[in-house]
């Protein structure tokens, strides 16, 4: 049978964890020549000479810019730059109350610290301007942190001009990573890499500090155009060089293409007369408004930015199966799910790149591609003209509240389908407004208005939704969008990545195809689902990748064949192989000052049988941050492969005091007590795990194993039967119902789950056998 594995990027025990930035010092050494793949060092010799520079010469785009949020991104604390209340203002929450002073050009906060007591901060540096503005700390070791309490920048009629909570509700003492003082506020780890040009982290893992710098302090011309000191030679030189295409720029955004907009007067939709012939613009952008993980530490504006990044997917906590975003999301991972994308619609189309303003305001940005004869009127949006509801971006782009106050909309640009809201329980643009209503009350009239609408039609949301609750029907819905050229490779992509719910040996000719697809997106998704029983011949086929043009592919592969047999490769793919291990080692150490790096290094090395370096690493881990449950999991289960199952039980019995609610830490001291023989004190573990964590089918698969090697058939029988229902795919829980249900005589139930796996592995000899066998046995 085929089993798939899935390289997750969320933190559970002995998976790999993808962070915003992870890693390890020593494999810059290893990588070095390797990273020199990126375009943006393709000349050495450019180097970053402020925007100062610029402004001579391009005067109107530099004006647009000193008034933009880029120029604002962060600045140094002055009374120009502070738009606070520090004149003794005091906000209170959890029985701390924070004042704000300033005295002449000093600006500080009286706050609770890291050890708990109340003490005196200057602020070093404002953040943003509109609609809040955070504050940055100067603490030991080179590290800034952001206050937690933002200032509201909004009008007082707005609600604005007023001190919150980033965390409303919640009181964060000291020691927590969401604390002012925590890791999770790091200026140099969340913040900097977008809000400054040219930052270089500099952080030492010896003595745990930063000597981070930046060419400027806010986001300058180079950051999107990169190192201007060869433009400026362009520009100087007398004559100019006649082939220097590019002006001496690192990062080209101009394409290359004739095109231009022209509307059709048929369907009054704009199209391009030529395609884009380039994507920087959009890559450029996207560097800075992806919620991704960085995987190289050189790069500028001119690296592409599946060569800098690993940008997150159409998953749970993230995006709604449709798409529409959920977590704290940016805007390029809707973007590229646009059909205006798919037109060749760019960032720039909508924004003045430089101010950063609309194109026109309101329906009239819309206009510029959509006759407004036909769209800007209520036969179309069927709201009273000049109304909110005729506002195309509230139909079309609904907004979700970030920070508190910042309202981000969808930029996924898509149709309203309230039926998707009935079906899969997705956000509706139109009961977003009419919140009186109901998704049927929004379905019936959509569908009175357009009864050849969208609803009409399939969405891939819905093979997603199938995928994430791992429905039996779900594997050709996944396998059919994977395998249509025509959908957003966003969704695509998403959709391998669910394939190890759902998927059985009828997937592995679309895995196979989406390894070769043309979009990088898609060949990701692809690597990253490789299935956990494959064969040989699979495995070379993943190697392929090991090659790949794009470096996000190439170290996902890597990942994925990390406990290969080198044995079965080619030699020109072990050479990749070592190139690529080298590569993801070194996107690793992007961020060797976070742990959860040092927990992906240890899984590594893991793979490679290396437990002295696994156990180093998760030690660096622990020594980062004493707290750090996940690595106390896992560096328990590395003494449970070293016989040390005492030191491990100690180390979980922590975790659970520290996090009581961390099912991982549940499960694996279940199984270490079931090792013990400790039954009774395991199977409370283990049920505790499984109600913790109801959506992982593994924790229950394993607990109900428990009830019945315990003397609770019964009970293990009634929780599998459950867990069917929620995961009528997985192997695990089939087989087991099929093994309970024969050695309890039941052989019609036995050969009911017999011939549910043969549905999803047909072909598969064993199983026939066992089928046959039970046909033959007399039902009791």
């Amino acid at each position: 049978m085929i089993t798939w594995r899935l390289l997750t990027s969320h933190a559970v025990a002995h998976a790999i964890v993808l962070w915003p930035l992870a890693g390890t010092v020593a494999a810059i050494l290893v990588a070095a020549a390797l990273l020199s793949r990126s375009p943006a060092s393709a000349d050495e010799s450019a180097h970053y000479v402020g925007s100062a520079a610029c402004a001579a010469c391009h005067t109107a785009e530099t004006t647009r810019w000193q008034a933009s949020h880029h120029a604002a991104a962060m600045q140094h604390a002055t009374a120009a730059t502070i738009l606070g209340d520090f004149n003794d203002a005091t906000f209170a929450i959890g029985g701390i109350t924070t004042t704000f002073h300033s005295s002449g050009d000093t600006y500080t906060v009286r706050t609770d610290g890291p050890d708990g007591a109340m003490h005196d901060y200057p602020i070093a540096y404002t953040f943003g301007v509109a609609p809040l503005q955070q504050y940055l700390i100067a603490m030991p070791g080179g590290r800034y942190q952001a206050l937690g309490i933002a200032w509201d920048t909004r009008a007082r009629e707005a609600g604005g001009q007023r001190w919150y909570s980033l965390y409303p509700g919640q009181f964060l003492a000291p020691g927590d990573r969401l604390h002012w003082t925590g890791r999770d506020q790091n200026w140099n780890y969340m913040c900097a890499d977008c809000h400054s040009t040219d930052v270089r982290k500099n952080y030492d893992l010896t003595t745990d500090t930063f000597a981070t710098t930046y060419s400027e302090v806010a986001v300058g011309c180079e950051a999107c155009h990169g190192p201007a000191s060869r433009h400026i030679a362009w520009a100087t030189a007398a004559p100019r060089p006649p082939d220097d295409l590019h002006e001496g720029l690192v990062a080209w955004l101009k394409t290359a293409d004739h095109g231009v907009w022209e509307m059709n007067p048929q369907t009054g939709i704009a199209h391009r007369t030529e395609p884009r012939a380039s994507s920087a613009e959009l890559e450029t952008c996207s560097g800075c408004h992806a919620r991704a993980a960085t995987i190289v530490a050189d790069k500028t504006a001119a690296t592409p930015f599946l060569d800098a990044h690993l940008p997150a997917m159409i998953e749970a906590g993230y995006y709604h199966p449709d798409g529409q975003i959920g977590g704290e999301m940016f805007e390029y991972g809707s973007f590229i799910q646009s059909r205006m994308y798919h037109a060749g619609v760019t960032c720039s189309d909508c924004h003045e790149p430089h101010g950063l303003k609309l194109r026109a305001e309101g329906n009239a940005l819309c206009a510029q591609c959509h006759m407004p004869a036909k769209f800007d009127v209520p036969s179309h949006h069927h709201h009273e003209p000049g109304t909110a509801g005729a506002q195309c971006v509230n139909c079309h782009m609904p907004t979700k509240t970030y920070m508190g106050v910042d309202a981000r909309r969808d930029h996924s640009i898509r149709v309203p389908r309230p039926d998707l809201s009935i079906t899969l329980g997705t956000p509706d643009a139109c009961t977003g407004c009419h919140t009186h209503q109901s998704d049927a009350w929004a379905t019936h009239a959509v569908a009175d208005w357009f009864p050849n609408g969208r609803q009409t039609q399939p969405h891939y949301g819905q093979a997603l939704a199938a995928g994430r609750a791992a429905e039996s029907g779900a594997e050709p819905m996944l396998d059919a969008l994977i395998g249509d050229p025509t959908q957003p490779a966003m969704a695509r992509a998403s959709a391998l990545l669910l394939l190890p719910r759902v998927a059985g040996g009828a997937s592995l000719p679309a895995w196979r195809a989406a390894l070769a697809d043309p979009d990088p997106l898609v060949r990701l998704g692809a690597v990253r689902a490789l299935p956990a029983t494959a064969s040989d011949a699979m495995e070379r086929d993943e190697a392929a990748l090991l090659a790949d043009p794009v470096r996000a592919v190439r170290i996902e592969a890597a990942r994925a064949l990390a406990s290969s047999d080198p044995q079965i490769l080619t030699p020109e793919q072990r050479a990749a192989f070592s190139a690529a291990m080298a590569e993801l080692v070194a996107a690793e150490a992007v961020s060797a000052d976070r742990p959860e790096a040092h927990l992906n290094l240890g899984l590594l090395d893991l793979r490679h049988q290396l437990a002295d370096q696994a156990d180093t690493e998760y030690h660096t881990a622990l020594r980062l941050d004493p707290k750090f449950v996940q690595a106390m999991v896992n560096l328990a289960d590395l003494d449970r492969l070293r016989g040390m199952d005492a030191q491990g039980a100690d180390l979980l019995r922590k975790a659970i005091a520290l996090e009581p609610e961390n099912a991982a830490a549940h499960h694996a001291l279940g199984l270490l007590l079931v090792r013990q023989h400790a039954y009774a004190d395991a199977v409370a573990e283990l049920r505790r795990a499984s109600e913790l964590a109801p959506d992982n089918a593994r924790f229950v698969y394993t607990y109900a194993i428990a009830l019945n090697s315990t003397g609770a058939p019964d009970e293990a029988l009634a929780l599998l039967q459950g867990a069917h229902t929620k995961f009528p795919t997985d192997l695990a829980i089939l087989m087991a119902l099929l093994s309970i249900s024969r050695d309890r005589g039941d052989v019609v139930s036995a050969l009911r789950y017999a011939e549910e796996l043969w549905q999803l592995h047909p072909g598969d000899v064993q199983l026939a056998l066992l089928i046959r066998e039970l046909k033959q046995q007399p039902p009791q």
